[in-house]
């Protein structure tokens, strides 16, 4: 059988996206020889100006708990810091530079677009790094062996940065107003919702093998 498209539409600073990592990485590997599966970035923090993190530190605080407890992700001490003290912090979320950096990774590596996502997600929250900063993304430039000058390079450049800027008009005009949001696609036209936010790998699977069954 010929394989689908799946898309995953999340973003970086997306915290039910974070939980949801483990449940996206199972689905990858269960149905590698059924879905091809691209990852893209919804752009949902694009501030005109910049706009501190204290702006949402107490919304953060409130709803990290519940990701946990629903999901089993756990948010780093370096992450939460920003969050417990944001007066002190240094932080202006945006999701263009991780949008931008992540179209770079999926260029050297397309059928990894998964794991770069969750790699991108666990460096934000597990680790504490600053998305926004350049230097957040060096440790995984040594994991997929990917020259240093040429990725910054690309991360200044115009060509990557229109690339997110794309997946932000696609993600709208398939109309997914939130993170995560999966789809499959069985034509040129149709596109099948198997997860609105956090969903369980045992529904997800029903979902997309009820899918899969139609397109036989």
């Amino acid at each position: 059988m010929e394989k689908a498209l799946m898309i995953y539409c999340f973003d970086a600073y997306c915290g039910w996206c974070y939980g949801f990592s483990s449940v996206i990485k199972k689905i990858a590997a269960v149905y590698e020889d059924r879905l091809y599966i691209d990852v893209l970035s919804g752009g949902m923090i694009l501030p005109e100006k910049p706009v501190h993190i204290r702006v949402s530190a107490s919304y953060i605080y409130n709803a990290y708990p519940q990701v946990e407890a629903s999901t089993g992700a756990k948010f780093g001490a370096d992450y939460l810091w920003h969050i417990q003290n944001p007066e002190e912090s240094d932080w202006y979320p945006s999701s263009e530079k991780p949008a931008i950096a992540l179209c770079i990774f999926k260029s050297y590596f397309p059928e990894k677009s998964v794991a770069i996502a969750s790699d991108l997600q666990h460096a934000l929250y597990a680790e504490g790094r600053d998305l926004t900063d350049n230097e957040a993304y060096r440790h995984l430039l040594e994991k997929y062996s990917i020259q240093p000058e040429v990725f910054y390079e690309k991360l200044a450049g115009e060509t990557y940065r229109d690339m997110a800027h794309q997946e932000f008009a696609m993600v709208k005009q398939l109309q997914v107003t939130g993170y995560p949001t999966v789809l499959i696609q069985t034509d040129e036209t149709r596109f099948h919702m198997v997860a609105r936010g956090y969903t369980p790998e045992k529904a997800l699977c029903e979902r997309i093998d009820a899918v899969l069954a139609s397109k036989r």
